[in-house]
């Protein structure tokens, strides 16, 4: 009986290490063979690499991929090929019937802003559509005294100019500013007292024109003067001419000159100081009203025999030949104290 006992334990004995080596066998196969249905849970799963998302929009997307493609094939940059286009629009002919740049023309389309005296009035362009402004001033026929600027950036001011015009009415100012690269801002700032305000407007010219095309470049040759540094020229007009163009720019260095418009002796009319950071990039073009006779308009290179310029100054507007012909008739009116008052003697 004991030796049937001995061996009922060994059997349980071995009949439980088995199994627990038969459940040790099947676990491991589970670890190293993880096609086993149900085995995956016990293998670490590797780390996905990390995949990083774009951020940026679609259209943003499409513009990358399109400017791509253009490289691609072959194409050019746009930003490239738009300063080329500016490039050679200040090189090719003008075409004048696609609008006026008179003063006059932009009164009738655009709301003055009046500007007191001793305070200032800006402008502000975000757009880089925005090429070039015109700036137009006048006042109710008082004396006009402001300055004008463009600023690009902090503390940064490509183009400034100092403006005096005796009659603000007779002879208002009208200018181009050319205006590459945004943002721009526009300020006009009246220097004189607070008994003479302004009227100011700044129009802006999103087209392909650029300022240098609004004189026709075929009679250049015939017209253009090179004034050195510290240097003048005087322009004499005929009595018929009623507003004259004038075009100054350089090769590329700074452009420091003086605009006067004379009607006799030392008699100024219209006085305009001006600076332009680069005579090329930013060439300076405004309108000068010229009524009567005996106007000169005469410009003076303030800069040093280093900074040389070409000016183009040609009349804008003629008037009726016929009309200077007439006779101006003088003496005394019929009527009382006339000629035809017998009893007033």
């Amino acid at each position: 009986q004991n030796l049937i006992i001995t061996i009922k334990f060994f059997l349980r004995k071995f009949v439980h290490v088995s199994t627990m080596k038969l459940y040790a066998e099947l676990l491991a196969l589970c670890v190293f063979h993880p096609s086993v249905w149900g085995a995956t849970a016990f293998v670490g799963q590797a780390p996905r690499a990390f995949t990083r998302q774009s951020t940026e929009l679609e259209s943003s997307r499409r513009d990358r991929v399109g400017t791509a493609e253009s490289y691609e094939m072959g194409g050019v940059n746009p930003k490239a090929r738009a300063l080329e286009n500016r490039l050679a629009n200040l090189e090719r002919g003008p075409d004048m019937s696609q609008g006026s740049y008179s003063a006059k023309t932009i009164w009738d389309k655009s709301t003055p802003v009046a500007v007191q005296g001793g305070s200032l009035k800006t402008w502000s362009y975000e757009s880089p559509a925005v090429e070039r402004v015109q700036v137009v001033m006048k006042t109710e026929g008082r004396p006009l005294d402001a300055d004008v600027e463009l600023w690009q950036g902090p503390d940064n001011t490509p183009h400034k100019m100092r403006v005096y015009v005796e009659d603000g009415k007779m002879r208002p100012f009208s200018a181009v500013i050319e205006t590459p690269r945004s943002p721009n801002t526009i300020a006009v700032r009246n220097t004189a007292h607070l008994e003479f305000p302004l009227s100011a407007a700044v129009v802006a010219d999103a087209s392909d024109r650029g300022s240098a095309e609004l004189i026709d470049v075929t009679r250049l040759p015939n017209v253009q003067r090179t004034i050195q540094g510290g240097a003048l020229r005087t322009y004499p007009f005929d009595p018929t001419v009623e507003s004259v163009q004038i075009l100054l720019r350089t090769d590329g260095r700074p452009l420091n000159a003086r605009i006067e418009l004379l009607q006799g002796p030392n008699n100024n009319k219209q006085v305009i100081e001006l600076y332009t950071e680069d005579g090329m990039d930013r060439p300076f073009y405004m309108v000068v009203e010229t009524p009567g006779s005996g106007n000169v308009v005469r410009v003076v290179n303030t800069a040093t025999i280093e900074f040389p310029l070409s000016a183009w100054v040609e009349p804008y507007l003629v008037g009726n030949i016929q009309a200077q012909l007439e006779p101006v008739m003088g003496g005394d009116r019929d009527g009382p104290g006339g000629m035809s008052g017998f009893g007033q003697w």
